[in-house]
Order: C-alpha cells, then sequence, then structure tokens
C-alpha cells in the first residue's frame, strides 16, 4: 500500500511540474500606445516627418537668409505654385522676383500629392544656393509634362535656391 501511495504522490508532483505556466514576456500597455503614437499620423496633410506651423518664416525671410549664408535650416511657409505631375516627387514655390523656388525631398523619401499647387504648405529642412545641371532641368521639365520642344530649349545650367525638405504640411 505504502508503494501504491508514493507512486500516486510522484505522478501527481510530475503532473505538477508539467502543468507549471510558462513565463512569458509582458508589454505594457504604455509602451504599446507609444508605438502606436510614433509612427500612425491621423494627419493626412503632413508628409515625410511631422511638422507644424510654428516657427514658419516666409519665402522672403528664407531669402534674406540666404544674403547672408549659402545654405540655412529653416521652416517655411509659401503657395505651391507647381507639383511634379508625375509622382508628386518635387513641388516649386513662388518667389518674389516671379521665380520659383524648387523643393525637393530627402532621400526621395516621401511625395506629395500631385494636385496641391495654389495651396499654401509649410516645409522644413534645408535651403542653398545650388546649379542644376541642363540633364536634371530636362528631367524635372519631363516630370512637369512638358512639350519636347520646351525640354530641347533647355540649354543652360541654372543657379538658384534649392531647398530639401524633411517634412511637409499641406493647409
Amino acid at each position: 500500500m505504502k508503494k501504491v501511495y508514493f507512486a500516486m504522490i510522484g505522478v501527481a508532483a510530475v503532473l505538477m511540474a508539467c502543468a507549471q505556466p510558462q513565463k512569458t514576456e509582458e508589454v505594457s500597455e504604455e509602451v504599446v500606445v507609444e508605438v502606436v503614437e510614433d509612427t500612425v499620423s491621423t494627419e493626412t496633410n503632413i508628409f515625410g516627418e511631422a511638422i507644424t506651423l510654428e516657427g514658419a518664416i516666409t519665402v522672403d525671410e528664407l531669402l534674406a537668409m540666404m544674403a547672408e549664408s549659402d545654405s540655412v535650416n529653416a521652416k517655411v511657409i509659401a503657395t505651391a505654385t507647381d507639383v511634379c505631375a508625375k509622382k508628386g516627387c518635387w513641388m516649386k514655390v513662388a518667389l518674389p522676383d516671379s521665380a520659383e523656388m524648387r523643393i525637393t525631398f530627402k532621400d526621395y523619401g516621401f511625395f506629395v500629392p500631385k494636385d496641391i499647387a495654389g495651396k499654401q504648405v509649410v516645409f522644413e529642412g534645408y535651403a542653398k544656393l545650388d546649379i542644376t545641371s541642363v540633364d536634371d532641368l530636362r528631367h524635372f521639365a519631363e516630370d512637369a509634362g512638358k512639350t519636347p520642344e520646351e525640354i530641347a530649349a533647355i540649354t543652360e545650367d541654372e543657379r538658384a535656391v534649392v531647398f530639401e525638405a524633411t517634412g511637409v504640411m499641406i493647409n
């Protein structure tokens, strides 16, 4: 009888050892919420890095800063005048002398809607005085839907202020 009793205790001990819960990683609800908030934007008018209107300067103020330096980091508010018709991979804004400034997007990492011409935009990033080659100018003209004759008429490099944006907000 003692043998049966000890056998039952042994079986019970083995069953209890197997039934112990496995350790699992616990993820706090707070961490999950933070990750979701960092990666999902409820704003559909922001492209690239998060951006706000706060601290934005005008194109005139940017050009005044560029008179003192050949490159600046800035957040600018302006009206979009043109956008890449193929993908939305660049846009232009008006300058005071009836010229335009081209804004490209850092590392070709995001695009803007193709229908934003005439809308107010805020863009943040890096402005610099640069030379755009004939080949690049022709490529941009092709993206804009220019005719073959208009593209062929581009024969000189262009020296202008260009802007590489890390984020864009469309108002």
